[in-house]
């Protein structure tokens, strides 16, 4: 038995309607000022009313912040950060995609904090306590609300992460109903993304253990069987809701046992051309895969088999290379844009993506197949 430590949080609510019950839990955590960090987006389509009204109703004082954008600047996290000082706020929850949930985590931790944000830039930096935290997300995507990782983007469009456990959330709240109007593109995009979560973790090079393999193999399944219903035809809480806790499970999965060689390949692609996590994802995806064959092909026919039960009598060599091309035609069917070159990224910047790619080391080291430059510039140009 290999070797292994496992955390994640201490507390998960998975119910339809759920985030009613968010003053209650608030309560629970001794919160009374609570500090609710958002999007524009969800709350001009009235999508959390009936949560905020629910926090109030319960007694609490709550101020929000709704100026949560995509791949968060510094400007905009030390903005929520100085926001939550100034109303005194004891708690924070975050509702919302990736972007909220990694902002509400940095809110809970600097606003109690001297720390600044430069010196918390990567692993096991961060020190000090933290406001009690709850995360609510309203995309199946990131797994953010179980993982102890926020992303920001730099002044100079560098992706950089804060890795701490401080991070994990006391409250982890999954509420189907809250993910009903999410837009189909949306839809595909965040959930490719949690399934590239789970591909990775499960061919993590580093700390892949069995707890991770065992979330990552459940996770990828519950994807894989809704996400063409959620994409097509969104309105079935059931199968929101297991979307939502494959990517739950996929986030476990992976912060026990990092994500490589596509996340590190995406981050160039979403610091410099503004490009949603999810779709930087699944543009390199199929590249990665095919790169990965050699030295993965054991690890992809499990996985293979795992979605596709015909596969069982199958070959590893022909499970694996079922299981890419069954990606390749998930990815394929999704509703946007399937090559660099169809999201104006012109062939003279793969150099310098390629060259930015290889300073993500973090990630990088734990692909099975070493990357080396001449293979990052490679898998950009099989993408474009």
């Amino acid at each position: 038995m290999p070797q292994f430590t496992f955390e994640t949080v201490p507390r998960i609510v998975c119910e339809q309607g759920g985030s009613l019950r968010l003053g209650e839990i608030a309560c629970e955590l001794g919160i009374s000022r609570v500090f609710v960090v958002t999007d524009r987006g969800l709350v001009k389509a009235g999508v959390i009313d009936d949560a905020l009204a629910a926090i109030e109703a319960s007694g609490l004082k709550l101020s929000l912040f709704s100026d949560v954008v995509a791949d968060p600047p510094e400007a905009s996290v030390l903005a929520a950060v100085a926001a939550a000082r100034d109303v005194a706020a004891d708690g924070v929850i975050g509702i919302g995609g990736g972007s909220s949930l990694d902002t509400a985590k940095l809110v809970a931790l600097l606003a109690c904090t001297a720390q600044p944000l430069a010196e918390i830039y990567g692993i096991g930096l961060a020190r000090g306590g933290r406001l009690p935290l709850i995360q609510v997300p309203t995309t199946a995507g990131t797994g953010s609300e179980v993982t102890p990782i926020s992303i920001l983007t730099t002044p100079t469009n560098e992706k950089k992460g804060v890795v701490s456990p401080l991070l994990y959330p006391d409250v982890a709240l999954l509420d189907g109903r809250l993910t009903l109007g999410l837009p189909a593109p949306i839809t595909a995009m965040t959930g490719v993304d949690a399934m590239v979560h789970a591909i990775e973790a499960y061919t993590s090079r580093l700390k892949k253990n069995p707890l991770s393999d065992a979330l990552a193999i459940k996770a990828l399944q519950l994807l894989h069987a809704n996400i063409g219903a959620a994409v097509s035809a969104g309105s079935d809480p059931t199968v929101r809701e297991n979307m939502l806790l494959g990517s739950l499970f996929a986030g476990m999965a992976f912060a026990n046992a990092p994500v490589a060689a596509v996340h590190a390949l995406a981050y160039p692609l979403g610091g410099q051309f503004h490009l949603p996590h999810g779709l930087t994802n699944s543009l390199v995806l199929g590249p990665v895969l095919e790169f990965n064959r050699s030295a993965a092909t054991e690890l992809y026919a499990e996985l293979g088999r795992a979605i596709l039960p015909g596969l069982h009598a199958a070959s590893d060599a022909a499970a694996a290379t079922t299981f890419i091309d069954t990606l390749r035609a998930l990815v394929a069917a999704m509703p946007y844009a399937q090559r660099l070159r169809d999201v104006d990224i012109d062939e003279t910047a793969l150099p310098g993506l390629a060259r930015d790619a290889m300073n993500v080391q973090r990630l990088l080291v734990n692909n099975p197949r070493e990357v080396a430059y001449a293979d990052a510039l490679a898998i950009y140009r099989a993408a474009w």
